[in-house]
């Protein structure tokens, strides 16, 4: 009971410097603080000028870690990401400059605008927790958190994510414009100097985030929970228990299994964060946008209709029994 209650105080601390500093978005701060406790990365996609860099800048500030922003461009090479090596003339011997992917807390902005090449070498950081330069094995910092922008406007010069890479990400989050009130503080925020104003909330250590990492593998998922994430994905692969009329003309690739850990482990951060030490249903519906949109793959039929993923997780979970 203790630790669920401390892990509730370390969770409003980080919210508070959420409050301080973006206005609104409430459910980008959610998904933001369940990738961190679960450990993972995050795509964020949205048009520009939604404080994308905001966030990730006060998520790092809020856990005292590092922060790197890389800038992708098409002409970025995997070295500028990872690092290289330097052949230093008074010493005669190479040094190793480590990219700026080595932080705790990575905003990869605009990542469809980098290479192939260079998308693959940030995803295996993101993978594996390492990088290799010069055949030597450098880990990541611990915690390590990436978060990458897309634009869904522009595709001039951009390389599309695709879908197996985008299935790395642990939540995709689509941010929305603020409502015309919080508009209205965000310019009276500007207008009072409050925007560039001290934060006065107590960052979080890198030791007490790591300890809420740990701590979310001790929520309980019962068996019937679990029953109920396979259910969802199933029927997002069109074999579930109850079959979902046309869903066929819509879907042509289901989420993968990774899509259920990612579901269960989500549902644990949640409960977690509310205070609870059991998952419940309710609790795999509150992130499952975020969670199942990237991973469920449209027919072009669909495509042509704009039958939108959001719309597709509605009618999975309106047809899977809960249990």
């Amino acid at each position: 009971m203790k630790d669920r209650e401390r892990a509730v105080e370390l969770v409003a601390r980080i919210d508070g410097f959420f409050r301080q500093r973006v206005v609104g978005q409430s459910s980008l701060r959610r998904a933001m603080v369940s990738t961190l406790i679960c450990s993972g990365h995050i795509l964020l996609e949205s048009v520009p000028g939604l404080a994308k860099t905001t966030a990730a800048h006060t998520l790092a500030g809020a856990i005292s870690g590092s922060f790197h922003r890389i800038q992708c461009t098409p002409d970025l090479m995997p070295n500028d990401i990872v690092g290289s090596q330097i052949f230093n003339y008074g010493t005669n011997e190479f040094t190793t400059q480590l990219g700026p992917v080595h932080a705790n807390v990575v905003l990869l902005d605009e990542i469809n605008r980098s290479s192939a090449k260079t998308q693959s070498a940030m995803l295996e950081a993101m993978a594996e927790r390492q990088t290799s330069i010069a055949g030597e094995i450098y880990p990541v910092p611990s915690p390590f958190m990436v978060l990458a922008t897309q634009n869904p406007i522009e595709e001039e010069g951009t390389y599309v994510l695709p879908e197996a890479q985008m299935d790395r990400f642990l939540l995709k989050e689509v941010i929305s414009y603020p409502e015309p009130a919080e508009e209205v503080e965000i310019l009276d925020r500007i207008s009072d100097g409050r925007q560039e104003a001290p934060l006065t909330s107590q960052p979080l250590s890198l030791d007490e985030v790591r300890w809420l990492q740990d701590l979310v593998d001790q929520v309980y998922v019962d068996a019937s929970v679990r029953r109920y994430i396979v259910d969802i994905v199933n029927t997002t692969r069109l074999r579930g228990p109850v079959p979902v009329p046309g869903l066929e003309e819509h879907v042509r690739v289901g989420a993968s299994p990774r899509g259920s850990i990612a579901l269960m482990r989500v549902a644990q951060a949640v409960a977690l964060q509310d205070g609870r030490g059991h998952v419940t249903p309710d609790d795999v519906r509150v992130l499952a946008y975020a969670v199942l949109r990237h991973r469920i793959v449209r027919t072009f039929d669909a495509l042509a209709d704009g039958v939108t993923p959001e719309s597709i997780i509605d009618r999975v979970f309106a047809t899977v029994p809960v249990p």
